[in-house]
């Protein structure tokens, strides 16, 4: 493929995977705020039916009359491992695709903040490498938290309330999915630019030899570089012997005098 051409797919597939990332980042985000992580209803009558519903940071409660009301966790020591494990989790997949996201900007081609070439594609290789993280973080999150949802609703032996999927929980799973699927592409398409392109070429040319023969002798000598055109011309004679055609010439150009005869 042109270079050219090939420097502007991998331009279009940069945006379009940082788009894809950024995407799944404010999706992960949006989903800390959102208070329905999981939700239960309680009651039989219409009039007197209760909505519980709660997230990593609080228990809510709500009726049919449209009041409802939240309460914060009283105590971090006092919660469970999971939802600590949760917490960090998605706090950490918030962080690390922030930053995923500003090492990108730096290292794209349409951008043009960077060094050269294989700088950016380094820098890039590792936006997407943090965003790979962040997706990871938040597909930990999510289906940890789902997982534990489900094993407790099918428990026959799970006598507290139980609880179904929320919202929150299905856009992080997307959210997720989407950081996960443009860091691969991000990944490959600047890792195959940043490190292979650093790798010394292999030519598959070696040093050649050609061979000068003549009556007398065989001499071997070593091509130049292909940029150089040089024209082997093997010798015309050799030190220390004359050639036949010197001695010739040597014997028919001898002049004699009038007094040689005499």
């Amino acid at each position: 493929m042109n270079p050219t051409k090939y420097r502007t797919l991998v331009m279009y597939m940069e945006i379009g995977s940082f788009v894809t990332c950024l995407c799944g980042w404010v999706l992960v985000c949006s989903t800390l705020p959102t208070e329905y992580w999981n939700f239960s209803e309680v009651g039989s009558i219409v009039l007197t039916t209760s909505n519980y519903y709660s997230n990593l940071w609080k228990d809510c409660i709500s009726d049919t009359t449209g009041v409802s009301d939240c309460k914060d966790y009283p105590s971090m020591l006092g919660l469970p491992g999971y939802l600590q494990a949760c917490r960090a989790l998605a706090v950490t997949a918030v962080i690390t695709g922030f930053f995923g996201g500003v090492l990108t900007l730096i290292g794209m081609k349409c951008t043009k903040i960077g060094g050269s070439e294989l700088a950016n594609a380094r820098v890039t290789f590792s936006g997407g490498l943090t965003y790979m993280f962040s997706g990871f973080c938040g597909m930990i999150t999510y289906s940890w938290w789902g997982h534990r949802i489900i094993a407790e609703y099918l428990d026959p032996h799970f006598r507290a309330q139980k609880f179904e999927i929320g919202a929150a929980v299905f856009i992080g799973w997307g959210g997720a999915s989407l950081l996960l699927s443009g860091a691969a592409v991000l990944c490959y398409f600047s890792g195959k630019e940043g490190f292979h392109s650093s790798l010394p070429k292999r030519t598959g040319r070696t040093v050649s030899y050609a061979t000068a023969r003549t009556r007398r002798t065989r001499r071997t000598y070593m091509l130049p570089p292909s940029s150089s055109r040089v024209t082997l011309v093997p010798p015309l004679f050799y030190e220390g012997r004359k050639s036949r055609a010197t001695r010739a010439t040597t014997k028919t150009s001898r002049t004699f005098s009038r007094d040689d005869f005499v």
